[in-house]
């Protein structure tokens, strides 16, 4: 009898337990709440919100570099408490700042997504078209030319997208940047919005009409408080003591470009005096407060979209676009460039413990990177008798246009030459009934007599063939049958075309194409590896640890080592 109601009692028991489960899991229409959206042990199965930092121009060795001088709470926390990837590689070239947000965010190549430069030549129609421009956008809470941009080229989902589509459009997904191609390819088609900053004489935050059709209130209030103003009256000093950067270069050498209406490049830098010879708002895309901002705008919209309150996961795309203005115009040897991420890594720290305050140490998502690295300033490695110069294109077009002339008649043979790209005139190649193929070879080999070049590719091999030389195979994953052109050249590792002072990047070699991954919070084991990733891998590696589907031309694979 005593077991008859031990049985019973536990019977009772397990049938009330279940029943309040079903009480809990389902409302009175039977749609489950958020109490059912975990696993056994009672975890979320999703992180409230993903954010992904892209930081323009990061190279992969600045964080060990400067590692003594980097706060406990910003870069460090992540690499102690996260998980850090160092040897992931962009699989293609040109190392754009466009195709490297395209690549982060859609797990796929230009090839694949439609982003094969920042802008690139146009040969149906003869004129260039920018990787964000949208002749039919309208600017939205901006009269200038810099609001009319979209997503309209891009032409793969994001990990935003999916989101969207795996949550019924339920989930938020926003993009912030100075740039607008670093807010608008991140965030995807579909997202709820993109926000760039529209400097010259606006100094505003902006979207466009493929959004929306008016700023929301909050966007409204930000833009109001000038923000801008509040940055471009202070000065640009060092943020340390000038002993903590004997990681970089003198202050006051050759290899620097100067600010307009200044004779050298050294600190401090008065912004306010500045600013009417240096684009005005546009000044603060050149400097670490530019950065500071994007982190305030970032958090007027999580308060004021509400990002993070509820069951499903939202996305943030943030990037952080001023460090590539200040490599591109001090070199990535420069005090200005270790000082600007001396800063940014101060405001990381403040913006995790404010995403610890908000949405809770555990329940977030971090995951940075950057779109490309950056090339070291040729003059400034000739000094030390390295292999490095400077590279003139149009010294080559003009000379292959008098070769091309001489072998097969009079017209003009090349029509564009652009992103190492040549493009040749196919309609009189029909014309005279030449071979297209043959005459991609005459150039590819023409190409070869100078010293730059290193490497030489035609767009009938490219399309024909498959090249499993990890060079040829990054033209190949950056080469579009539709967009490219005729033949692509490959200059020598240490060539840049660039002027005499500051840096670039865009090549397939190391300096540009390896950089950094931290992934920090939510599901996210500790550790490091130096396993080979590839940048395509980081948004399937995402959608793993959200159980939602990859991106639809994703070419990645999950880093398991990363997810719990």
């Amino acid at each position: 009898m005593m077991m008859i109601r031990i049985y019973l009692s536990g019977f009772l028991i397990f049938f009330i337990y279940h029943l309040q489960a079903q009480v809990t899991a389902t409302g009175n229409d039977g749609a489950t709440t958020s109490a059912a959206r975990t696993y056994n042990t009672g975890a979320p199965m999703r992180p409230k919100l993903i954010v992904g930092i892209t930081v323009d121009q990061m190279r992969y060795d600045y964080i060990d570099k400067y590692w003594g001088d980097l706060s406990n709470d910003g870069f460090k926390r992540m690499v102690k408490e996260g998980f850090f990837a160092r040897n992931i590689q962009y699989p293609y070239t040109p190392t754009y700042t466009g195709p490297g947000h395209a690549a982060i965010f859609t797990g796929s190549t230009p090839a694949y997504n439609g982003i094969i430069a920042n802008d690139w030549f146009e040969r149906s129609t003869g004129k260039f078209v920018y990787c964000s421009a949208d002749s039919a956008a309208i600017g939205i809470g901006t009269s200038l030319p810099g609001g009319k941009m979209s997503p309209h080229y891009l032409q793969s989902t994001t990990i935003g997208d999916e989101l969207k589509l795996f949550s019924n459009k339920r989930s938020k997904v926003i993009g912030i940047a100075l740039k607008d191609r670093g807010s608008i390819l991140p965030a995807g088609r579909t997202a709820d919005a993109a926000y760039w900053f529209v400097g010259e004489s606006e100094g505003v935050w902006v979207t466009s009409s493929w959004y929306m059709k008016e700023l929301p209130g909050w966007v409204t209030y930000f833009n109001a408080r000038k923000k801008p103003d509040e940055y471009l009256s202070q000065d640009w000093y060092p943020l340390l003591d000038e002993s903590f950067y004997d990681e970089s270069s003198a202050d006051n050498n050759a290899f620097e470009q100067p600010f307009k209406g200044t004779i050298r490049p050294v600190f401090p830098y008065r912004l306010s005096d500045l600013k009417a010879q240096n684009g005005r708002y546009d000044l603060l895309k050149s400097v670490p407060f530019g950065n500071t901002l994007t982190i305030d705008f970032a958090k007027a919209a999580i308060e004021g979209e509400e990002m993070g309150r509820d069951e499903y996961t939202d996305m943030l795309c943030l990037s952080f676009s001023a460090t590539d203005y200040i490599g591109h115009q001090f070199g990535i040897h420069s005090r200005e460039s270790q000082d600007a991420y001396l800063r940014l890594d101060r405001d990381i720290a403040a913006f995790l413990k404010y995403l610890d305050e908000t949405i809770g140490k555990g329940a977030y998502l971090v995951f940075l990177t950057a779109d490309h690295g950056g090339t070291p300033t040729p003059g400034y490695m000739k000094t030390d008798s390295a292999a490095a110069g400077y590279w003139k294109s149009e010294r080559m077009v003009n000379e292959l246009q008098s070769y091309l002339f001489t072998q097969y008649g009079a017209g003009k043979w090349v029509i564009n030459e652009s992103n190492q790209n040549i493009f040749l005139n196919h309609d009189m190649v029909r014309a005279r009934n030449l071979s297209l193929r043959s005459l991609q070879e005459d150039v590819r080999q023409f190409l070869l007599k100078y010293d730059e070049i290193a490497m030489t590719y035609s767009s009938s091999d490219l399309s024909s063939s498959s090249f499993t030389d990890k060079m040829g195979s990054k033209v190949q994953l950056g080469f579009s049958q539709k967009n490219s052109g005729d033949v692509i050249y490959v200059l020598k590792p240490g060539y840049i075309e660039y002027g005499l002072q500051g840096t670039t990047h865009g090549s397939p070699y190391m300096y540009d194409s390896h950089v950094p991954l931290l992934f920090f919070g939510y599901g996210i084991n500790q550790g490091e590896s130096f396993a080979p990733h590839s940048i395509c891998d980081i948004a399937p590696t995402v959608a793993a640890i959200c159980k939602i589907p990859p991106t639809n031309a994703c070419i990645g694979e999950p880093i398991m080592q990363i997810v719990k």
